[in-house]
Formats: structure tokens, sequence, C-alpha cells
């Protein structure tokens, strides 16, 4: 009897600390909070006037939110909700597809695949610098309309 309460208790104990370590692994991610645009750093076919995303990554899944104002001054918002294993997910406002898929192959790197009627469109392959503060974004592919697609997005954490 006393061994079947020590150890219920140990294994008790053993998944509260998974619990916790998961919960500090999803705060801690490089990911998470809000980027702004550093156009200066950017190497864009057409600049937007700005750009701030907000990302969090929490157990398995990235939420994404970006707002901003193209270059003609008009404002732009999207965002999806995906599973970090290449799964297809709806994205709203972004220009060259319907769908995107992201794997999380590293804690600083994405990989997310852009679709438009359930073909590639865009590769964007996202690199967060080792000190946590930038955000790098570089997109190859072209657009549903066949033109080709090479932008370089630099974010800086805010």
């Amino acid at each position: 009897m006393r061994i079947k309460v020590v150890a219920s208790v140990a294994a008790l104990l053993f998944l509260a600390g998974l619990a916790v370590t998961s919960s500090v692994r999803a705060a801690d991610d490089p990911s998470n909070g809000t980027w702004k645009l550093n156009l200066a750093k950017s190497k864009l076919a057409t600049a937007p006037k700005s750009m701030t995303t907000t990302i969090k990554v929490e157990n398995g899944t990235e939420t994404y939110t970006a707002e901003g104002t193209d270059a003609s001054g008009k404002a732009t918002s999207g965002s999806f909700t995906a599973k970090l294993d290449g799964t297809d997910a709806p994205v709203t406002g972004n220009p060259y597809g319907d769908t995107i898929s992201i794997k999380h192959p590293s804690p600083n790197r994405f990989i997310a695949t852009v679709k438009k009627d359930g073909k590639v469109t865009v590769t964007v392959h996202v690199v967060i610098s080792a000190d946590g503060k930038t955000r790098t974004a570089t997109y190859s592919g072209k657009t549903a309309e066949g033109k080709a697609v090479s932008d370089v997005y630099v974010y800086d954490k805010q």
C-alpha cells in the first residue's frame, strides 16, 4: 500500500514537472512577441510603409497576426493559426496564397510553405538571431501569376 502511494505521488510530481517545463519552453520560444519591420535592413521588391507582427508559439501551434500600411497608404492585415507539424492551415491577408504549413526544426528556425489553390507558391525561411532581437524571413518562389518572389524581411523585437 505504501509503495502505491509513493509511486502515485512520484508520478504526479513527474507530470506536474512536465507541465511546468512545457509552459516555460513555450514562453521562452524566441519567436514569441511583437516584431516591427525594419525597412532599412529589409530587401523588398515592394516595401510597405510599415508592418508589425505578433507571434505566439504554444503547444505546437503558431498564432500569427500582422498589421501594417502598404506602399500606397492602405491598411493591411493578415493572420493564421497553424500547427508546427507541416499540415496546411488557412491564412488570410497573404498575397501569395490561401494556406500555409509550418515546420519548426529548431528553436530559432521555421520553414513555412505558402500555397494558392493547393499549389506551392512561396517558401519562407525564418531565422531568429542568437540574441533573440532580430527575426529574418527570406521569401522565395513565384506568385500564382508566375512572377518571381525574392524578398528578405528583417524585423526587430519590440
